[in-house]
């Protein structure tokens, strides 16, 4: 009974490549021998020395198995079976991620990379293992005339593994044959799997400790470009790059990038081939080799090799973004082992992502907090924290310091006349002309309504009087949509008698009521009162 598969999906795509020419097996003559049913023994004496020759080379083929590792074993048991039976298409594929993915490959299969869309707890696999007869998959089609006969291997009902022949099998018997092989084999294998687990799983264990210490000691100025550092090193990739999504603009945003000689800020395709498709399945991509693939090439960034990683980064269920590696420092392609190590310190570099990224947005709602929407400035909660400081700072150094208000002149009278949205531009308008006449080290704040106010660290009177004149000039020189706007300014400096944050507050403003009173668009100095 042939069981129809799925066709191959877009992820299938995305990682099979083209065949590579076959590669004939190296097997020893002794071992060719043409099976014989036991009921054709007693009748062709020949044939039983035959038989006897052959399974003298399948114990001799099956005593060597454990001296070697996992993958070459997995290999030599392929071109064995290819030899034996003259398969041209064979498929070792491995149990990853609740799917089947090829290990290895023989014959016209080589070099091409498969993906199995059947889960290792399919009861079809558990039930072929159970059986004498191997799972057929064929295509929907019925034009479709290639079948693939899947051969499982393991122990009890746990599959960790399958040999994939796509050549015709016409005789029952030696797709029995080969499933005793299988069969055989299993306890074997899964000690040299098991051997090679334990080996990677202590190499792992080793990777995730080094790349715990790693992030203890990262700098939180360059966080982004660190965490992208330590993960390329762990991976031995000479290039990477790190792009989280931002659901704002609904674009990735480009944080870091490692080795790369073009400049991939400026992509306007950023993210929208491989990465993209990445973060929006959370399944990694693991490619060998682009030329093999429907993927564009991208020789415009000159990589070095073909192959490359982009994995995504998920907290639970949730992505945050994507780190792509290229360019492996021996030259060689990323594999499963790649993978595998990404995989064990994903979670704690997402986590370490994470954190960074809710640290920025709490950055983003501090300064939100303390910024007042409609002119940009900082807000009078902030200009008061701030002035407290520099006054404790004054007294203990004997710094100067001034502080003034600044008032928008007749700005009822503009509102009423040409609408509250008007008022709006004027504000704003102001606001940009102080911002742009004030030192760096200046501070200014809208105070409330028309008032904003001014914080000069390290400031004379003489100075801060010198700095409120071109503020009070420069507003009535601007060009204002609807009428000339000017200004009052009241300055306050500390001194000997004046110098609590209270009492320069209510000292500025003061003056302020009396450039108002004096007639507006004037500097008023609270010095200057105490005088007279």
């Amino acid at each position: 009974e042939r069981i129809a598969a799925s066709k191959p999906t877009a992820e299938t795509r995305l990682v099979e490549e083209k065949p590579a020419a076959a590669v004939e097996p190296k097997i020893e003559e002794s071992v060719e021998k043409e099976v014989v049913p036991e009921s054709q023994a007693e009748a062709a004496p020949d044939m039983v020395i035959d038989r006897a020759a052959e399974a003298r080379a399948w114990r001799s083929f099956f005593g060597s198995i454990l001296k070697v590792d996992y993958p070459q074993a997995a290999t030599s048991i392929l071109e064995f079976l290819a030899y034996q039976y003259g398969f041209k298409s064979l498929i070792w594929l491995e149990s990853f991620n609740g799917t089947f993915e090829t290990a290895a490959a023989f014959g016209e299969m080589k070099g091409r990379k498969v993906r199995l869309g059947l889960n290792p707890d399919d009861e079809r696999l558990v039930e072929a293992a159970n059986n004498d007869m191997p799972l057929v998959l064929g295509e929907k089609s019925a034009a479709a005339k290639r079948v693939m006969h899947l051969f499982t291997i393991g122990v009890g009902d746990e599959i960790s593994a399958a040999i994939a022949i796509l050549d015709e099998i016409d005789a029952s018997e030696t797709k029995r044959q080969i499933v005793r092989i299988c069969q055989s084999l299993a306890p074997q294998l899964e000690i040299l799997r098991l051997r090679s687990e334990v080996a990677r799983r202590e190499t792992l264990t080793n990777a995730v400790r080094a790349f715990s210490t790693s992030l203890k000691k990262v700098d939180s100025e360059d966080v982004w470009l660190n965490l992208t550092q330590i993960a390329a090193e762990m991976l031995s990739a000479e290039r990477a790059s790190l792009m989280l999504y931002d659901e704002r603009s609904e674009r990735f945003e480009l944080k870091a990038m490692i080795g790369s000689v073009g400049d991939l800020a400026d992509d306007d395709e950023l993210g929208t081939r491989v990465a993209k498709v990445v973060f929006e399945r959370g399944d990694a991509a693991l490619i060998s080799d682009v030329s093999k693939t429907d993927l564009p090439e991208v020789t415009v960034r000159r990589y070095r090799t073909n192959s490359f990683l982009s994995c995504p980064i998920k907290v639970g269920s949730r992505s945050l973004g994507v780190m792509n590696f290229t360019d492996r420092s021996d030259g060689s392609a990323f594999d499963k082992n790649s993978l595998k190590l990404f995989l064990a310190i994903a979670p704690q570099l997402a986590i370490a992502i994470d954190r960074a990224m809710l640290k920025d947005m709490a950055g983003e709602f501090e300064t939100l907090s303390v910024t007042d929407a409609l002119t940009g400035l900082l807000n009078r909660r902030y200009i008061e924290a701030r002035l407290l400081e520099e006054v404790k700072r004054s007294n203990r150094h004997g710094f100067p310091m001034s502080f003034m208000m600044l008032d928008v002149d007749h700005f009822k009278t503009y509102n009423d006349q040409f609408g509250h949205p008007a008022g709006d531009d004027a504000l704003r308008l102001v606001a940009h002309v102080i911002r742009e006449t004030l030192r760096g080290a200046d501070v200014a704040a809208r105070f409330g309504g028309e008032e904003f106010s001014i914080l000069l660290p390290q400031t004379t009177s003489e100075e801060a009087a010198a700095i409120a004149e071109r503020i009070r000039h420069n507003i009535e020189q601007t060009r204002f949509e609807h009428r000339v706007v000017t200004s009052s300014i009241g300055v306050a400096s500390c001194s000997a008698e004046l110098c609590v944050s209270a009492d320069l507050v209510g000292a500025a403003d003061k003056a302020l009521y009396e450039a108002k009173r004096k007639g507006r668009n004037r500097v008023q100095a609270f010095e200057g009162l105490v005088k007279k």
